[in-house]
């Protein structure tokens, strides 16, 4: 068990990176309200929400449309507001999509993450057929930590496989509840697009554990995507410093509030104040002091080069940032070498995405955010 030293982590916590700009920023879209998430409609047109509890069209000339109706009521403060939204993996025959928001309690005070699902209407105006699949448990007074990333779960083959995988905080307040299983906080949960339990999910039948559940331990994961093994990946924020690339696997244990690299804001010891312990898992990867990760994709495209192929790319809030992470061998193994890009530009990445198009995509979190395309630079080796 290492005993941590936090200033020694500074140095040594991640790999080593270099900062450069080897991708042009194009500005799609500007004048949305803190957009969260961005995904890919058939027709061309992206579909991106904003925290604010708004869902839109964008089209490519950067014309915003009115809000999208048929949302439930949302509790927006703080962290909370509409999260993230993905596309079923069907959604050109079905027309549905998922997303995640901070769901007020019916009766009482109180929030909690949710996750929604319903059909979006041929004129792009409204959502149809809405139904909540999942709502975190118990609901608290809290602004903070929501999680809420959704990712559709594959096969090792690339087939879709039914089910859906949500990343949940453990709001802050409750962190100890990240360790026990008689709630949601800080976990993963995994269900079917239905909203039922898959019978193979690792709780199942255990006295007192919610069966939702995929992996615990967590603390506020606000990245998710799958390699093309159909491997989930994840990070999630550290207090200050420990922010964490994991592999979370069914019923595994990530450490959380038990261990980290990081310390708490008063700088006082997480747990024991050791980054391992027996029966957690160690991240693939850390980052201290934090970057503030959101949004997580991995680049299968040619079109910035043969050399960012298999690469993962994640969104900092913190420091501004696209980090862009090579790793041992493509689309797995530990980080080997990082490359912080758009440091120009000077704004907050709150989600990336690798488009239909093969390019890949941000947006930016302000009150002024902005929906970016980025095209290779014309020195970019091929």
């Amino acid at each position: 068990m290492r005993k941590r030293q936090f200033c020694a982590l500074l140095l040594s916590g991640a790999s080593a990176f270099t900062q450069a700009q080897s991708i042009v920023p194009t500005t799609i879209a500007n004048g949305l309200s803190h957009p969260w998430a961005v995904a890919f409609l058939p027709n061309g047109n992206f579909l991106v929400s904003e925290r604010i509890g708004a869902l839109r069209v964008v089209e490519p000339n950067g014309k915003i449309g009115q809000p999208i109706r048929g949302l439930p009521a949302i509790a927006v403060g703080g962290q909370g507001g509409l999260l993230d939204v993905v596309l079923d993996s069907d959604f050109v025959r079905n027309g549905t999509l998922y997303f995640c928001f901070s769901e007020p309690a019916q009766q009482g005070t109180g929030n909690s993450t949710a996750l929604g699902s319903a059909k979006l209407s041929a004129d792009t105006r409204q959502l149809e057929g809405l139904r909540i699949l999942f709502s975190q448990h118990p609901k608290t007074a809290s602004e903070l930590h929501f999680g809420c990333r959704i990712v559709e779960g594959k096969t090792a083959q690339g087939q879709a496989d039914g089910k859906l995988f949500l990343t949940l905080g453990e709001r802050y307040s409750r962190r100890d509840d990240a360790q026990t299983l008689d709630n949601h906080h800080g976990k993963i949960i995994r269900i079917n697009k239905d909203g039922t339990v898959p019978s193979d999910n690792p709780f199942v039948g255990r006295p007192g554990a919610r069966p939702e559940i995929w992996s615990f331990g967590h603390r506020n994961l606000q990245g998710a995507t799958l390699n093309p093994r159909g491997i989930l990946w994840i990070h999630e924020h550290g207090p200050r410093g420990g922010d964490e690339i994991n592999l979370p696997r069914p019923g595994g244990n990530y450490g959380w509030p038990l261990v980290s690299f990081g310390r708490n804001y008063d700088f006082t010891a997480v747990g024991d104040g050791n980054s391992a312990k027996t029966g957690t898992e160690q991240p693939l990867h850390q980052w201290t002091p934090s970057i503030a990760p959101s949004g997580m994709a991995f680049v299968t495209t040619e079109k910035y080069g043969k050399a960012w192929v298999g690469n993962l790319l994640v969104g900092s809030l913190k420091f501004t940032h696209l980090a862009r992470l090579e790793l041992e061998r493509p689309f797995e193994g530990k980080v080997v070498k990082e490359t912080r890009l758009l440091k120009a530009l000077g704004e907050r990445i709150r989600d990336v995405r690798q488009g239909p198009d093969g390019y890949i995509y941000v947006v930016t979190d302000s009150g002024d955010g902005k929906l970016i395309r980025l095209t290779p630079d014309s020195r970019l080796p091929e």
